[in-house]
């Protein structure tokens, strides 16, 4: 097989790449700009361009696929080399449903916890000893990438519902026709994408209707929204509900308890609870028995930035965490998860709005309420990330507003924010950073190192 992928340097298509090529795939690739860590994984693989920019000349008949990547404008002249030759093109989506078009393939889609689910399963799956495929949207501990297709037979796929590419707008897990699918929560998101709920709803309802015939649906019974559409569908396949499992937390440490069998758990917190369940679910249907599902559970340390704790002090009792937490539900679920687990403790919240919704002043409505939990708290964005997106200035008053919360901060220097974090006590206390972006550029390990010296 020759493929040529079009923006290999993505987070994500640059793995697919490395997979296929370890496949035995002839890869090639181009990409107007190639950051780390993409740059040195295809150099190290002998699969970095040898010229930065778009090369239509690299664009020829033996070609068996082109893979477009998001990056990629529709305008883009390799594209158009590629139309003018017939040749098929796939989004990333496309190209995994037809690596695995033999596979079993599981799917888990949800506006929130799709990414922990899926490391979750993953985990279980080598902890058993599974042969599997899998594709899932963040850094995970004992896995080299966050992409790998081979010969297995099982595949556990992520199922974003952000469109596909810039010729193919549907969202990517329309294209992977789950026979075990997940869905985890519906919360309005992508509001660019989707500008009002009932449009961004109906894309969970074509998800519903593209699972294989005799396939299953494991669903959150505690999302209402979800329930009511999942209930009134009339696709053909079973429907499992799941819920928070029985669990108690004993001195900062959760306990599961699974079909009157109980272990500890590393991470933590009511959404994680149910990402879990669904996770068991899952697991179950494959054939793994309750007593291997907890054992690999017991050492999930979590995905990146999903309530990744960076640095911890017992002598002054501070945890510092970040999450990836952006949008409404997650930033909710998040912020209660650690006061839960950590009542006695006082809480203090950091978050970036970095999306195209976040910094939208008609969608700020959507976070009310969702930073109560926190007793002091600080809402960031900066001028930059506006212009960027193309947004009119976003005004402090406007966000507290949204957030109903009159005692909280906006700060939109990083120098400002630097200064008050450095303020703050911080003996006994929590510190969440939550951010999608990077806070324009702040060194937060140098930050982290400051604060708990």
């Amino acid at each position: 097989m020759k493929v040529h992928f079009i923006a290999i340097g993505g987070s994500v298509m640059h793995q697919l790449a490395i997979a296929l090529h370890r496949k035995g795939y002839i890869v090639t690739g181009s990409d107007d700009e190639i950051f780390e860590p993409a740059r040195t994984n295809l150099e190290r693989e002998g699969l970095l361009p040898p010229d930065i920019g778009w090369q239509p000349a690299r664009i020829h008949a033996n070609l068996d696929a082109v893979i477009l990547g998001m990056h990629a404008k529709a305008d883009n002249p390799e594209i158009r080399r590629a139309q003018e030759l017939s040749l098929p093109i796939y989004s990333f989506p496309e190209y995994i449903y037809r690596e695995s078009i033999d596979k079993q393939r599981v799917v888990v889609g949800g506006s929130h916890g799709k990414t922990t689910t899926t490391a979750m399963i993953m985990t279980v799956l080598k902890h058993a000893g599974l042969d599997f495929d899998y594709l899932v949207g963040a850094r995970l501990e004992g896995f080299a990438q966050s992409v790998d297709i081979t010969h297995a037979p099982l595949i556990v796929c992520e199922g974003d519902e952000y469109p596909a590419s810039a010729l193919e707008r549907q969202p990517k897990f329309h294209f992977l026709h789950p026979h075990i699918a997940v869905l985890t929560g519906i919360a309005w998101d992508h509001i660019n994408v989707f500008p009002t709920f009932d449009n961004y709803l109906q894309q969970f309802t074509i998800f519903l209707d593209r699972i294989e015939p005799g396939g299953v649906l494991i669903y959150n019974d505690t999302d209402p929204v979800l329930r009511e559409l999942v209930t009134s569908h009339p696709g053909g396949f079973r429907r499992i509900a799941y819920g928070i499992p029985a669990h108690r937390i004993e001195s900062g440490i959760t306990l599961v308890t699974l079909e009157g069998q109980t272990d500890k758990l590393k991470v933590f917190g009511e959404h994680n609870l149910l990402n879990l369940h669904a996770a068991y679910l899952v697991c179950r249907e494959l054939g793994i028995p309750t007593p291997v599902f907890l054992e690999g559970m017991a050492e999930f340390p979590g995905a990146a930035k999903r309530l990744e704790l960076l640095k911890t002090d017992p002598a002054t009792r501070i945890n510092i965490y970040r999450d990836f937490a952006h949008a409404p539900s997650k930033v909710k679920a998040t912020i209660n998860a650690v006061k839960a687990q950590f009542p006695e403790r006082k809480l203090i919240a950091v978050l970036e709005l970095h999306t195209f919704s976040s910094l939208n002043e008609q969608f700020l409505g959507e976070y009310k309420g969702a930073l109560d939990q926190a007793d002091k708290a600080v809402i960031f964005y900066s001028r930059h990330a506006l212009e960027l997106k193309r947004l009119p200035p976003l005004h402090g008053e406007k966000v507290i507003a949204g957030f109903g919360k009159p005692d909280l901060r906006v700060i939109q220097e990083k120098e400002e924010l630097s200064r008050w974090l450095m303020e703050q006590s911080y003996k006994n206390v929590n510190l969440l950073l939550m951010s999608s972006g990077n806070y324009d550029g702040l060194d937060v390990d140098s930050l982290i190192s400051a604060i708990t010296k």
